[in-house]
């Protein structure tokens, strides 16, 4: 079995044509999802780049494999400890270890271990091509390695290649004579004059104000993205902007496939497409960039075509990212390790009956600390740190009514809140039964001084929001870091 896996860093599934939208970003994307099975609710277990990748590949929850942050103790694996054999767990139960072992050749193509020391991430490819731009590349400079990598290896009948583009990733990136193919069309609606004030006068790393981090930043080398979200013009410029990577990254998504065809094996090779995470644009006044446990960062595109693979399916159901590792694993007959959280959807691809979970919990712990519970029609929130963002420590969202979380319905629907929160607390309970060191990482970024990005960045923040206009924030802050009052501060730092 050849598998190409395609993975497009920072890629939200409702700005592609095949998810209902407006704008032709993704024409070839599109045609796969046409010839195969797309997924229209899959969410990373664990957010952003560095916890959810980490998950897929180990296969485990980031409350089970110890990787929840991007600094600090979190952003390393759990220590095994004495009971660590000759060989690590990634490296014999790993999902590529796995695949490895039952006899596939196994490389990728990018820059991601190298950009977050994540060198455990490695353990299982035969193979590691690694070009040392840490993530600021543009597919052009990516496709030559894949491209000769599948040329080498076409006549080969079992391999899985991992190829990596970061086009979405912000600040957009795509080379200045590629154009801006989106210029004549609108941007989405829902952002209006109202709310953009409203974000204006708010706060939080990569608001309105400080689309770039923490404000003040020099933009000039970025010309796709304007220095901050003043009007609904910078606001359709910082679309364009991400629509173009998307557009981009989709046409060298082509080449991919013009080359597999060219050698005779496009009709032979599983493809996926999918993400390691979403983009907010705007959703809870963050613009281009990935902090929450919301839907707009959690939530991945996943199409997957090839032969066996039905062909024109869509299914609805809840799954995890990390549930694509048993179902590679159950497609090719092998063996999927004991202890993965994953639950294989390996039915569906064969039936085109969908098949998925009740409920999910996914996590963010490198921008704010907060768990979300998606059921129903539901998003719950619960923060146990807000990444020195507006955030309450309880929220809730119909995505159905609602799919852009403007209105929070916490106040308003007590009885969904508990239902929410009893999710989270039973499913904590049965992830601690299990875990192999008996702790919560989450606790652990808490305890080690919050969330990594926004660690020892109030002081400058609080310089920054008094210097335009907006000190009542800058006071709240300094006196309450956390968002949370000190009750539950203290309640959270006893793991309790």
């Amino acid at each position: 079995m050849r598998i190409l896996y395609i993975d497009i860093d920072s890629l939200r599934p409702d700005h592609l044509g095949c998810y209902g939208y407006h704008r032709n970003t993704s024409p070839v994307i599109d045609q796969l999802a046409k010839e195969g099975v797309r997924f229209t609710e899959v969410y990373a277990s664990d957010a952003p780049c560095l916890p959810s990748r980490t998950a897929l590949f180990s296969g485990r929850f980031g409350i089970h494999n110890g990787v929840v942050g991007h600094g600090g103790t979190a952003a390393e694996p759990f220590v095994q400890g004495a009971g660590r054999g000759f060989r690590s767990r990634l490296g014999e139960k790993g999902w590529l270890a796995t695949l490895r072992q039952a006899g596939l050749l196994t490389a990728t193509v990018s820059t991601f271990a190298e950009r977050h020391c994540a060198w455990h991430w490695y353990a299982g490819f035969n193979e590691v091509y690694n070009h040392g731009t840490c993530g600021d590349e543009v597919a052009h400079e990516v496709l030559p390695y894949a491209l000769r990598w599948i040329e080498d290896h076409a006549s080969d009948e079992h391999w899985f290649l991992h190829v990596n583009l970061w086009d979405p990733h912000t600040p957009y990136r795509s080379p200045a004579d590629y154009g801006n193919p989106f210029w004549e069309e609108p941007a989405p609606t829902w952002l209006t004059e109202e709310i953009l004030e409203k974000h204006r006068a708010g706060f939080g790393p990569h608001s309105a104000r400080e689309p770039h981090g923490f404000g003040g930043e020099n933009t000039d080398r970025w010309p796709r993205v304007p220095r901050e979200i003043g009007s609904l013009e910078d606001y359709k410029q910082w679309i364009d902007g991400y629509d173009t990577g998307i557009r981009y990254a989709d046409q060298h998504v082509g080449q991919l496939l013009d080359t597999l065809e060219k050698l005779g094996i496009l009709n032979d090779v599983m493809i996926i497409v999918s993400a390691d995470h979403g983009e907010s644009q705007g959703e809870m006044n963050i613009y281009g960039d990935h902090q929450l446990a919301d839907a707009f960062t959690c939530r991945v595109p996943l199409i997957i075509k090839g032969p066996g693979v039905k062909s024109g399916v869509v299914d609805k159901e809840l799954h995890y990212h990390l549930d694509l590792a048993p179902t590679i694993c159950e497609w090719l007959g092998v063996d999927v390790p004991s202890d993965w959280d994953g639950q294989s959807f390996a039915s569906t691809l064969r039936s085109g009956k969908p098949h998925g979970r009740d409920g999910l919990v996914i996590s963010q712990g490198a921008w704010a600390c907060q768990r979300g519970v998606r059921f129903g029609d539901w998003l719950f929130l619960r923060t146990y740190h807000t990444g020195l963002k507006d955030l309450k420590p309880v929220m809730l969202f119909n995505l159905r009514e609602d799919p852009h979380e403007t209105k929070d319905l916490g106040s308003d629907r007590p009885e969904v809140v508990r239902e929410g929160m009893a999710r989270l607390e039973s499913w904590l309970t049965k992830a601690m039964e299990v875990s192999p060191q008996k702790t919560d990482p989450m606790w652990t970024v808490l305890r080690e001084g919050g969330p990594f990005h926004t660690r020892n960045m109030l002081e400058s923040y609080g310089r920054w929001l008094r210097e335009t206009g907006r000190g009542e924030h800058a006071a709240f802050l300094e006196k309450n870091p956390s968002g949370l009052h000190e009750r539950q501060r203290k309640s959270i730092l006893r793991g309790s």
